[in-house]
Formats: structure tokens, C-alpha cells, sequence
């Protein structure tokens, strides 16, 4: 037997050695075949699909800038349109307070500028007051957000529900459109 592994060590190396090249070469099949399916979806028209993504859109010649994480985002072809869902939504105004938002889905269209939110909208602007809605629009380059569905606002020690909303982030200005009722509170108000 030692004999036998004396002389042939060199072959029992290459055949090891080959084991382990079919081994990596078995691997690298699996992530071949990832990156064609992914290919093949891009090639489709399909676009790009992306997991658990933060994205910060800081273009100075905007009015706001705004980081978005999402647990999935999906690019068209052209880029121009993303899909988001489950997201939270950061909107920095310079020099003002900060307004956030999550929900269920959104869209934003790059070449208009338009961010488009939907489902059970939680908004927080600034550390003193909650935002309720089902949809809102922000146009990033006059910094507006509004909707026309109904809303409901808490703040400290008061509360106004209405339908639709008008804010102007670059100005600090909200405006609830109809339907307007406000109550007033002793004590902070709670949702």
C-alpha cells in the first residue's frame, strides 16, 4: 500500500485537485444561472427588481431631498419610472423640519418629478405632528405635497380631520381643503 501510494501520489493530488475544480464549477453553474434569469428579465422588459433598498435623492437642483428604504423596488426598462412597496419615505426640505411617511406602495416618476404614495399613509412632519391619509402626491421640484382624499391631523393638543390636504415643505405652510372639523385638547392629543 505505500508502495502504491509512492508511486502514484502525484495522480490521487490531480484527482483531488479535479474534484475540487468540478466542485467550483458546480457552484458557479447556480450563480450562472441566477444572473441569466435576472438578465433575462431586464432583456424582457421586465426592468430591474431590487430587495430591501435604500435609495437618497440629493440632486441640488431640487427643492427637497428625500431617502427612501423599501422592501422592494422595481425599475422600468428605461429607469425612468420606480415601483416601491412597503416603504418609508424622508423628505428633507433644507433648512426646515423633516417630514416622513410610510405606506404600502408608491411610484416615482424621474422625469416629472412626481412621487406618488398609496395605503394607509403615516406621515410625521417634524417631531410635533401625525399625518393620516390613503394617498399623497409630492412634486419634489416645487416641494408640494397634497391629496384629495381625507386626512386627519394630530397635533399637540389638538386634532383636524377634513379632506384634502395642500403642504408646502419648502414653506412650512399646511393647508386641510373641506370638510375642515378641529378639536382642541387639555391634554396631547393620542391616535
Amino acid at each position: 500500500m505505500r508502495i502504491l501510494l509512492k508511486r502514484h501520489w502525484p495522480l490521487l493530488g490531480l484527482g483531488a485537485l479535479l474534484v475540487l475544480v468540478a466542485f467550483y464549477l458546480a457552484k458557479s453553474g447556480k450563480d450562472l444561472v441566477k444572473t441569466t434569469a435576472l438578465l433575462r428579465n431586464i432583456a424582457s422588459g421586465v426592468g430591474l427588481e431590487l430587495k430591501d433598498v435604500h435609495y437618497r435623492q440629493d440632486d441640488p437642483d431640487e427643492k427637497v431631498k428625500w431617502v427612501l428604504d423599501a422592501e422592494e423596488v422595481r425599475f422600468s426598462e428605461d429607469k425612468k419610472t420606480i415601483r416601491f412597496f412597503n416603504f418609508k419615505f424622508r423628505i428633507e426640505p433644507e433648512g426646515k423640519p423633516w417630514f416622513k411617511l410610510t405606506g404600502k406602495r408608491g411610484n416615482y416618476l424621474k422625469d416629472s418629478g412626481k412621487i406618488e404614495l398609496w395605503g394607509n399613509l403615516e406621515g410625521f412632519y417634524g417631531n410635533k405632528y401625525k399625518i393620516f391619509t390613503e394617498h399623497a402626491l409630492i412634486n419634489e421640484k416645487l416641494g408640494h405635497l397634497k391629496t384629495e382624499k381625507p386626512v386627519e391631523i394630530i397635533g399637540p393638543f389638538f386634532n383636524v380631520t377634513g379632506k384634502g390636504l395642500f403642504a408646502d415643505m419648502t414653506e412650512e405652510k399646511i393647508k386641510v381643503l373641506s370638510d375642515v372639523t378641529t378639536i382642541i385638547n387639555k391634554e396631547p392629543a393620542t391616535r
